[in-house]
């Protein structure tokens, strides 16, 4: 049998849509043609890209996983303290710490399902939230709810403030600003401010040690040894255009390329998101080893690679310690 005319053949399936450049059917990421807005459609499938025909209703949730938390934004708050980004909401706005029923997409991605019956511990919290009280005391109060208060709560005194922060920064201090209110989350913002200005000054003083170095020693050092955190030698491809061995390299750590712009001196930027945040790296174009990593390492910056770096970064997620200091 000629498989080859099967090759070009074309198939016919509705995907959730949430933009970018690609969208993900259950068993792999295919490239969308034309972008279009976010929602449910129905796509044409040929090899590995997908072009949009139609608007469709939902299919294929049933088999999905249901996650159940509390609303505070755009996120589903579950337990513990996670905040993970909630995709294809309605149109009408739901009420703030609502309690919410999502599917888990084959990709990992939350989608919106349905608001789901509350008690009258969401109405407390919402009162709370508007009188500038705390959840201190407080019964019959669920540990997502409160989580998802102390952010609500901390994303106030960051608005107020002018800070950006992302939820894994501050999700092992939300039960406690739940608690303590406005003080304690403007004391957690202050916190942030003060890693991130160490972080600028030591990485200002690396990039002029190696300005005063590339000064007295005109030929290129070699190339220190780059490691994976598991001791492994990184798989990257010198031969590989710069734009293909970035994408590898996220995709093989579980990480999803956003975008990439070219720096001067061979350096990259790197945008990507891992564990439903974004994040900004920059990276030597030729070796990927990381030269800024976006967020606190101590100074150990350069001894990862961006093959390696969002496994650095998930360490940090799980442990409470990530800081993010590149921000859009």
């Amino acid at each position: 049998m000629d498989y080859r005319k099967f090759l070009g053949k074309a198939q016919s399936m509705v995907l959730p849509y949430c933009g970018g450049g690609t969208v993900d059917a259950p068993s792999r990421r295919l490239r969308v043609t034309a972008p279009v807005h976010p929602g449910w459609w129905r796509f044409e499938v040929q090899g590995r890209h997908a072009t949009a025909r139609e608007v469709a209703e939902p299919e294929g949730l049933d088999t999905c996983p249901r996650v159940r938390g509390h609303l505070w934004g755009t996120r589903l708050v579950r337990d513990g303290a996670v905040a993970e980004r909630l995709e294809l909401m309605p149109e009408e706005e739901p009420p703030r710490l609502s309690w919410v029923v999502a599917r888990r997409w084959h990709d990992g991605t939350l989608l919106f399902e349905s608001l789901e019956f509350e008690s009258e511990a969401e109405d407390v919290a919402r009162r709370a939230l508007e009188e500038g009280r705390t959840l201190a005391g407080a019964k019959g109060v669920s540990a997502s709810l409160r989580a998802a208060f102390g952010y609500a709560v901390v994303d106030a005194a960051a608005r107020t403030q002018g800070i950006h922060f992302a939820p894994a920064e501050v999700r092992g201090k939300v039960l406690a600003i739940a608690a303590g209110g406005r003080t304690e989350a403007e004391a957690c913002l202050a916190r942030l401010l003060t890693e991130r200005a160490l972080h600028q000054r030591a990485l200002a003083r690396r990039e002029a040690a190696r300005e005063q170095a590339a000064r007295a020693q005109p030929r290129p050092a070699p190339a220190r040894p780059i490691v994976r955190p598991d001791g492994r030698s990184s798989h990257i491809e010198p031969g590989a255009p710069p734009s293909e061995r970035v994408e590898r390299a996220l995709e093989s750590a579980g990480a999803r390329l956003h975008a990439q712009r070219r720096l001067s001196n061979g350096l990259l930027e790197v945008t990507f998101g891992f564990m439903d945040e974004r994040f900004i790296s920059v990276v030597d174009a030729q070796t990927l080893q990381v030269r800024d990593a976006g967020v606190c390492l101590a100074g150990a910056d350069e001894r990862v690679t961006l093959e390696s770096l969002p496994s650095v970064i998930r360490e940090a997620i799980e442990s409470d310690v990530l800081v993010i200091t590149r921000h859009a």
